[in-house]
């Protein structure tokens, strides 16, 4: 359990790794993040979704869990490679945390916990994507010591 404090307000949390168990803690999380990026809700997609994932054991989630396990944000990672540096990369892929509890230091906790799984992994590190007007996301992850890449331009082909 982690305390973590912003502007005189403390709150007890601990990150755990998503199981099969935590899949209706992490499915409406996920929902409501989707729908922050405009997607319709879809709960059972959601569900759907996580559940695959972590049967799979497709990618990592982290939970933030607060008071009496209530959960209050996820972090979802996906594993890849870079084959220059042949290594292990981590996909910070989903950051999502309620509104109730921004400004509180969960997302940074999420974050601390998701550099750890890239370092007990030796990966080489995390990278991520944000919307280009997500700027309080854009504070916190150079905050946190993440450098945005203006070296490559990153192209999407939809299939």
């Amino acid at each position: 359990m982690q305390s973590t404090e912003n502007g005189g307000t403390a709150i007890e949390l601990r990150i755990v790794q998503a199981g099969f168990d935590d899949v209706d803690r992490v499915a409406p999380l996920f929902d409501q993040y989707r729908q922050f990026y405009g997607q319709e809700a879809d709960s059972l997609g959601a569900r759907s979704f996580i559940e695959e994932r972590i049967r799979n054991l497709q990618s990592v989630i982290l939970l933030a869990l607060v008071r009496h396990d209530e959960p209050f944000g996820f972090a979802q990672l996906y594993p890849s490679f870079s084959s220059v540096s042949m290594r292990q990369i981590w996909v910070l892929n989903d950051l999502y945390v309620v509104e109730a509890a921004r400004r509180k230091g969960v997302a940074w906790a999420l974050l601390d916990k998701a550099k750890e799984v890239s370092m007990k992994s030796k990966a080489k590190g995390l990278v991520l994507a944000t919307a280009i007007d997500n700027h309080s996301a854009k504070t916190l992850y150079e905050s946190f010591g993440f450098i945005r890449d203006d070296e490559f331009h990153h192209y999407f082909l939809p299939t």
